[in-house]
């Protein structure tokens, strides 16, 4: 008996060194991939802050929605070929070269010199965020006990804290310093510090196919080559949608029609059966995930500008109205972390949402001068905790549901509803927008705010803000279909 208490020692040490993400067996996997998503959170917050700049030196605020829904419509693809990349060959192949792409993305960004150039730049970028995050859920769904995961997420709100605040005063600075251009292509330099810490652990932990399933290795050479047709399906359908959305002339009507012709049947293969009509369990998951970040972010892609347009803020103020978000969001997704919390996430997922809506729908009180700007930043601050709330904790439900073999593929359906749910309604928001009197600016010079105020009606914001206010609240209903029905 007595030579068993070393082993149990042994065995306690263990227990105790992975008790937290930050323990010894994890602390280098962990800072390497928060250190991935910081990149991408300074990524999103520098680059918002410099765009409106960008599109009106390069005479395309007409397609300033393209430029956001570029990136989202290429990282559709990216997500399903990540998705069978990782349940088949492992996270590290698709992950080094999501990272590649998303450099060279804003590379060609930072040195186009028109707006398509620009937009082809983003879908760059795009691609390789597709890549990105789902290889990481993976990673996370390989890496980590199903404890610790609610953490991990958290982890990663977290790292959109600083970025959330330094990004959009450093973007603006820079923009109003050194020009817009330095924003792009100053960031890939942050790219090699993740690369060397984080790859030689997942390499150790997550390699290679799934683990548990007689048809693994079998997989593991080849792709289902109907999802890939389906993801390439889902990228066009929604490109051409977008582009109808944004053309409003009646010759727009045929690539709609096409866009809508290719996404209807590659959604219904992507997606869990029953998400459309938000089917108990994890069908409802993947639908809350895209209802609740299409609506916020669709809406707070006009944030900046409406405040530069409409209010006459310096791009660097109109940043940092979004800033206190970073903050609150990685509280809320700290929240529902929460073991003591864990029996009530659906009751959390809720109070998200209602404040997602309440935030959208004062953001345009703004456009009444006698409301202060500093409104948006205090809305955006109670929106961005509910979406804290949101989207942790659908990740974790989504690995929660889902078996070692399907992770990639569900965590991969859980993005396309994201990104795709960005796309259709940026492209509705754009439309919108563009028919109230958005992108009218006349660009002799990259300074004139006083000019670009006066050539966009306020309406044109209004039209934008409150159909994703009623989007939102859509949301709420849904998160009362989050917990599967129990079995007969």
């Amino acid at each position: 008996m007595t030579a068993l208490k070393p082993r149990a020692t042994d065995a306690t040490d263990a227990e105790q060194d992975e008790r937290t993400v930050l323990s010894r067996s994890y602390r280098a996997l962990s800072i390497g991939i928060v250190s991935v998503v910081l990149l991408i959170a300074f990524e999103a917050t520098a680059v918002g802050t410099a765009m409106p700049v960008a599109a009106r030196e390069l005479d395309g605020v007409s397609l300033y929605a393209f430029a956001f829904s570029g990136y989202f419509t290429t990282s559709l693809f990216g997500m399903v070929l990540a998705g069978q990349w990782s349940d088949r060959r492992g996270p590290l192949g698709a992950l080094t070269t999501g990272i590649a792409s998303f450099a060279a993305g804003l590379l060609l960004s930072g040195t186009a010199g028109t707006m398509w150039l620009f937009i082809l730049g983003r879908a760059v970028q795009g691609l390789g965020g597709g890549l990105v995050i789902v290889a990481l859920y993976v990673v996370v769904g390989r890496a980590y006990p199903e404890r610790l995961r609610p953490a991990i997420m958290a982890a990663f709100a977290a790292s959109w804290v600083v970025p959330s605040i330094v990004g959009p005063l450093a973007s603006g600075a820079v923009t109003e310093q050194l020009g817009w251009r330095w924003v792009f292509v100053g960031i890939p330099v942050l790219v090699v510090f993740p690369l060397a810490l984080a790859l030689p652990e997942i390499r150790r932990r997550a390699a290679g196919p799934a683990e548990g399933t007689e048809e693994a290795a079998e997989e593991a050479a080849s792709f289902d080559g109907r999802r890939i047709r389906l993801a390439l399906a889902i990228s066009l359908g929604a490109g051409l949608l977008q582009y109808a959305a944004q053309d409003l002339r009646w010759f727009s009507l045929l690539p709609g029609a096409v866009g809508v012709a290719l996404l209807v049947p590659a959604v219904r293969g992507l997606l869990p059966r029953g998400t459309y009509r938000a089917a108990r369990g994890l069908p409802s998951v993947v639908l809350l995930r895209g209802v609740a970040a299409g609506s916020f972010i669709a809406a707070e892609s006009f944030v900046p500008l409406m405040l530069v347009t409409q209010r006459g803020l310096s791009p660097t103020l109109a940043g940092f109205s979004l800033a206190a978000g970073g903050g609150t969001w990685a509280l809320g997704s700290w929240v529902q972390s929460r073991p003591q919390l864990e029996p009530y996430r659906e009751r959390l997922t809720t109070v998200g949402m209602l404040l997602v809506a309440a935030a959208i729908a004062t953001a345009p009180s703004v456009l009444i001068d006698a409301v202060p700007a500093w409104t948006v930043a205090v809305a955006w601050a109670f929106g961005c905790f509910g979406m804290g709330l949101v989207i942790s904790s659908t990740s974790v439900l989504v690995l929660k549901l889902s078996a070692p073999e399907e992770a990639g593929t569900n965590s991969a359906a859980l993005q396309i509803s994201d990104g795709l749910s960005n796309v259709l309604l940026l492209a509705a928001g754009g439309a919108a927008f563009a028919a109230l009197g958005g992108g009218t600016v006349s660009h002799a010079t990259t300074h004139a705010a006083t000019e670009a105020a006066s050539g966009t009606h306020p309406a044109a914001f209004a039209a934008v803000f409150l159909p994703m206010a009623g989007v939102a609240l859509a949301g709420v209903w849904v998160t009362t279909r989050l917990r599967a029905s129990a079995p007969d």
